[in-house]
């Protein structure tokens, strides 16, 4: 059964109310796409299925900084407990929740760049579709777009044919620079 076809609402951040004191959070909309005739859209699966993993929170490891100092959460997907057991899935989401409270770093940084991790924690949640043969090749591309946002672009290919084109816009609030 392939995936019904997810559309990102990028035109509208929307903050979340209700949350702890610190900086404000966002969420975007996704949503299901239908087709003119009123049934569920069921191409790009593929697209569907990266979003799905980019928008999932992945487990950390025990040795990762966690964003909230306070929280042993180290948030995950409780499906992915036993999924190569039992469907012969794998881990799905990225790290990049992990940067949710993060100061954007330069090189000379102590934990390394903020753009070469925002590049990594995508191509860690994207590698499962290239080892699986899902996809042949990818191209990550991140960069520091202002003071608060960094920009990365992820390129999926089936053989020498693009398939899949994402743009994120990552937002931090109220940062120093360092």
């Amino acid at each position: 059964m392939p995936d019904i076809r997810l559309i990102q609402d990028t035109s509208d951040f929307t903050l979340i109310d209700g949350m702890p004191a610190g900086p404000p959070q966002y969420q975007i909309g996704i949503d299901w796409l239908l087709k003119a005739d009123g049934t569920l859209d069921t191409d790009q699966a593929l697209a569907t299925a990266v979003i799905v993993a980019l928008g999932t929170d992945a487990l950390a490891d025990r040795d990762d900084i966690l964003p909230d100092p306070d929280s042993t959460d180290r948030a995950g997907w409780w499906g992915d407990l036993e999924a190569q057991e039992i469907w012969g899935g794998w881990p799905i989401g990225t790290k990049l929740w992990l940067l949710k409270r993060s100061k954007i770093e330069g090189p000379g940084s102590e934990r390394g760049s903020t753009v070469v991790r925002v590049e990594q924690y995508i191509r860690d949640a994207v590698q499962p579709f290239l080892d699986r043969r899902i996809a042949s090749r990818m191209e990550v591309e991140a960069e520091r777009t202002g003071v608060n946002a960094v920009s990365a672009t992820l390129r999926l290919y089936r053989g020498p044919r693009l398939a899949v084109e994402l743009r994120y816009e990552v937002l931090w609030d109220e940062i120093a620079e360092r």
